[in-house]
């Protein structure tokens, strides 16, 4: 077992807002665009700087897209803003014939996504992203899971070539990687175990983290492993570690069709059938609620996952 904690609390699209800025002193080829909800995404920071690089194109989110894949023709390195509903389901055609068919080097930057966007509901709470992105032909797809590791992947992606969706969110969540190491496309052992292994996503590492904490004291030894890149998965720490454990749960914000859970359990039947839970939503669509309301409601807290890790034992050979 090894212990997580953390002394605060922060939502993790601040953490894009600062990365953002401290990418944009580093880099002159960096600009932000956003669609009307620059305080939402914050970007205030970015804005107030470096005014002649940033561009607010308004309720328009379609037109952001194709203003984007331009930019990067002249070397530009854009970084789109605005809710996770918006920059995917809204404009879904324009990503997939301007930005991903020729491979445009933009950086589609996505907040208030999955059920925490909260009292919103369920016209706002977009739970299919993952899977509409993670289809796209050469789309890198990251999920960080708390403000220091989001501003960490929002510093990489000023080096990293290629179209990429950063998933994020509104409510304040406990920060615990500050300090570990991130890398595009390397998941993160958080913790180390012999008798299952938990791969989560998003918010719900820390869930997990909390889960892995109840199941020690059952004798239940876990294996954590942080994936925030759903694409590309790292493969060889995947089958790594199911070699060790023999079966597996995954947690993630997101339906339970087409997102993290999919991805692991594509990995395991080409080259290691294993047993396999997926704590997810389950073919629904949200509702308004408190954050951690909904978590509880559509089964993705930490006695679910708790819950699920005990399924799966029963299952293993």
């Amino acid at each position: 077992m090894t212990k997580f904690t953390f002394t605060e609390k922060k939502d993790t699209r601040s953490g894009f807002g600062v990365g953002l800025h401290e990418l944009g002193k580093e880099n002159g080829s960096v600009v932000a665009l956003c669609a009307d909800l620059t305080g939402s995404l914050k970007m205030d920071a970015f804005k107030k700087e470096f005014p002649e690089r940033f561009y607010q194109v308004g309720i328009a989110e379609a037109n952001m897209m194709g203003l984007a894949a331009g930019m990067t023709i002249s070397g530009k390195i854009p970084f789109t803003g605005t809710f996770a509903n918006f920059s995917t389901g809204r404009v879904y055609d324009q990503i997939r014939q301007s930005i991903a068919y020729s491979g445009k080097n933009v950086k589609i930057c996505a907040s208030h996504a999955g059920l925490t966007l909260g009292e919103d509901g369920a016209t706002h709470q977009i739970l299919e992203d993952i899977g509409m992105m993670k289809m796209l032909p050469g789309m890198t797809v990251i999920v960080p899971c708390d403000h220091d590791q989001t501003k960490a992947a929002t510093i990489a992606l000023g080096s990293h070539v290629g179209p990429t969706y950063l998933r994020f969110g509104r409510p304040s969540w406990p920060i615990f990687t500050t300090g570990r190491p991130f890398t595009i496309g390397k998941a993160d052992k958080m913790i180390e175990g012999k008798d299952v292994t938990i791969f989560a996503c998003g918010h719900l590492v820390w869930n997990a983290i909390e889960a892995e904490a109840v199941l020690a004291e059952k004798g239940i030894s876990v294996e954590l492993i942080n994936i925030h890149t759903i694409k590309p998965l790292d493969v060889e720490a995947v089958l790594a570690s199911v070699e060790k454990t023999r079966c597996v749960v995954t947690c993630e914000e997101h339906q339970i069709n087409g997102g993290l859970g999919d991805s692991i359990a594509q990995v395991l039947s080409r080259f290691n059938p294993t047993p396999i839970e997926m704590v997810a939503v389950n073919d629904s669509f949200g509702e308004s609620g408190t954050p951690t309301q909904l978590l509880k409601k559509y089964g993705l807290g930490p006695e679910n996952i708790v819950a699920a890790v005990e399924k799966v034992l029963k299952r293993k050979k």
